[in-house]
């Protein structure tokens, strides 16, 4: 029987802020999913600290709801042990980019194929509004009692030199586009980003929904929604041969395109690339049956015994 939407949603009342991205973000996730046909014993969802943390409660998956700042560790390490698990983890730009900035990066050289969907709205909002390394220098939201003194992280420059093979930018109120860009992340061989646009309408009210749609314009006659495709340009974000030179042309396109924001902000996929090898091709090289043999597959103890013998590891580290 083909799954449907419904399939992925959980009785677990949800307490987000009416008009809060989230909301979008989730959906489009659950319908993701059910286009796809994963099934939800194949399919696990990560999350750290924050509002966005709450998503695992609501989509009808494995979830494990993790620590600040460290879920990619925990679903790099799902996702190594069971190759063929669908591995979403997701988080806020606080959780991802301040605390588990480190993570980030790590997570870009290594390149396992799972899929990381940071929800951006420039605060924290779970701990009333502070501001979060994606918010810009001297912005000053209502939850701020001075402007914002520090310079802002590019998320999207920060995984295109960090080594991430997919990346890409959604926006929470276009909910088809949305989906589209997580299925396509998901779809990648390796490990894809998704920074999505989202509107924080308890703390920031600058990036609202009206300003995203361009309806603070003092113009009439010239305003115009600030979100713009990169597939209406022709712009070709894909890494069509193994060559540096194509390589370095589409990482320093992607970066300028990075750049772009005010009063024109794009959304589509950035930079992709599925020319290297992925994390689990290069484990093959040291132990050729993992594919056949992951650590999910091997048996660890029966009839309630290891069956492991580290009795002369033990024994080794005694003092004698």
């Amino acid at each position: 029987m083909a799954l449907r939407v419904a399939d992925y949603k959980t009785d677990v009342h949800n307490d987000w802020c009416p008009g809060c991205g989230d909301f979008g973000i989730v959906n489009a996730l659950q319908m993701a999913l059910a286009e796809m046909g994963i099934e939800r014993d194949q399919a696990a969802i990560f999350s750290g600290v924050g509002c966005s943390g709450k998503t695992v409660h609501f989509i009808n998956t494995y979830g494990v709801h993790t620590l600040h700042g460290r879920v990619l560790p925990f679903a790099q390490g799902a996702k190594v042990a069971n190759p063929d698990l669908t591995v979403v983890a997701v988080g806020g730009d606080g959780d991802g980019l301040g605390i588990g900035a480190g993570h980030f990066v790590a997570a870009g050289r290594r390149d396992i194929d799972f899929t990381y969907i940071v929800f951006d709205n420039g605060v924290y909002g779970l701990t009333k509004g502070q501001a979060s390394p994606t918010l810009k220098l001297w912005e000053q939201p209502k939850s701020l009692p001075k402007p914002n003194i520090n310079y802002n992280v590019n998320p999207i420059g920060l995984a295109i030199t960090s080594g991430y093979t997919f990346v890409a930018r959604a926006y929470s109120y276009d909910i088809r586009h949305l989906k589209s860009m997580i299925m396509q992340a998901i779809e990648h061989k390796g490990v894809s980003f998704l920074d999505v646009l989202q509107p924080c309408p308890t703390y920031n009210d600058i990036n609202t929904r009206d300003w995203y749609a361009g309806l603070d314009m003092e113009d009439p006659a010239e305003r115009h929604s600030r979100i713009y495709k990169l597939e209406d340009t022709g712009y070709d974000p894909v890494v069509h041969y193994a060559n540096e030179a194509e390589i370095d042309e589409k990482l320093s396109q992607a970066l300028i395109r990075s750049l772009d924001w005010g009063n024109k902000i794009p959304i589509g996929i950035f930079y992709k690339n599925e020319t290297i090898s992925t994390f689990s091709q290069r484990i093959q090289t040291n132990i050729p049956n993992y594919p056949e043999n992951p650590p999910s597959h091997q048996t660890i103890s029966k009839d309630g015994k290891p069956t492991a013998d580290i009795s002369e590891a033990i024994q080794s580290l005694r003092i004698s």
